[in-house]
């Protein structure tokens, strides 16, 4: 139940229930053996039902007795028509609970579907939308490494990390496309080609971080030798991310209504936010060590032209975050609410 009232909202007289409030209730009437149904609103009349076997033509589905007090009931909901879409929530009520103690056992079997698809509407398109930036990545790579081959001379490790960076999103987008694909057909991912997702996932999350790193300490390009606070931002960095791809592969395997999918997603954010904090103080440092060593003669040029790249690049890294993880996160908090004041 979604609250706790003086009564069974199933008893409620129906001629006072506001016209906007659009719902479908089901009574399960245990001495006919039938589940009676009645709708309320206007949104729903065009709302089609049925059973597995046949349409519903009346206002009542058919109750079975599987065992002494076991009853079982199905029915099928379609949406055809645009304005019946909208967020639909279920909600079981136990009349006899208010009245004395009622113990209950309740097994709820949920199947979604569009067409033969099992994705939603917005997510039917992910496998190729996967797929095609896994190519797309697949192709810099390529490029990348032309580029290394021709500029052998100024190449440094950090590139070669950068490559590895690269194969590690082409392929874990190629097995975020599959595993889509797998959900699409049957509803649920294949373990092995998930397993091989979140592998993937993981190792791009931390050669991204350190390659993100290792540019704003100025590794191979200032200095050839990570400072002992570089070290230190390494030490926070890399556990603190194992952390953020964990929280994020538990609420992504959990249902919304799981315990754990609020408190583990409300961790992954945390974590994600403080890693992003903590990789701009090498950036910072490198930026304040240049402006020092831009005033002694006979390296000032160099040294202006490594602040100006340096600054730049720790203005990429700030919209990068701005966009990746607070603007994203708003457009999802605006659609979620536009859901539900359509709905």
């Amino acid at each position: 139940m979604e609250n706790h009232n003086e009564k069974c909202a199933l008893k409620d007289d129906l001629s006072k229930v506001p016209e906007s409030y659009s719902t479908i209730r089901f009574i399960m009437d245990f001495h006919r053996g039938r589940v009676n149904f009645t709708r309320l609103g206007d949104d729903l009349h065009t709302l089609l039902l049925a059973t597995s076997k046949e349409q519903i033509g009346n206002d009542s589905l058919p109750l079975l007795e599987e065992a002494p007090k076991k009853y079982s009931f199905d029915f099928q909901v379609s949406v055809d028509h645009d304005d019946e879409e909208g967020l639909y929530n279920l909600f079981f009520h136990n009349c006899y609970g208010y009245e004395s103690v009622s113990a209950f056992n309740l097994t709820v079997h949920i199947e979604e579907k569009n067409g033969e698809n099992y994705l939603s509407a917005g997510e039917m398109p992910l496998p190729y939308l996967y797929g095609t930036f896994s190519a797309l990545s697949f192709c810099l790579a390529m490029v990348w490494i032309v580029v290394l081959r021709r500029h052998r001379e100024s190449v440094f490790k950090i590139h070669y990390l950068m490559l590895g960076l690269l194969f590690a999103k082409t392929l874990s987008m190629m097995f975020h496309a599959v595993n889509y694909h797998f959900i699409a057909l049957e509803g649920k991912h294949e373990a092995a080609w998930a397993i091989l997702y979140y592998i993937t996932h993981l190792l791009r999350g931390i050669l991204l971080f350190i390659a993100i790193v290792l540019i704003g300490a100025g590794w191979n390009f200032i200095k050839h030798v990570l400072s002992t606070r570089d070290k230190k931002i390494f030490a926070i960095i890399l556990p603190l991310q194992v952390l953020a791809n964990v929280a994020s592969i538990i609420f992504e395997e959990s249902e919304e209504s799981d315990p754990r999918y609020t408190t583990w997603k409300e961790i992954f954010v945390l974590v994600d936010l403080i890693c992003y904090g903590v990789i701009l103080f090498p950036v910072v440092w490198s930026i304040r060590h240049l402006q020092q060593a831009s005033k002694v003669d006979g390296k000032a040029a160099t040294n202006l032209e490594k602040l100006r790249l340096f600054r730049l690049f720790y203005v990429v890294i700030v919209c990068f975050i701005y966009f990746t993880r607070i603007i994203v996160y708003l457009l999802k908090v605006c659609d979620f609410s536009l859901v539900l004041m359509c709905s």
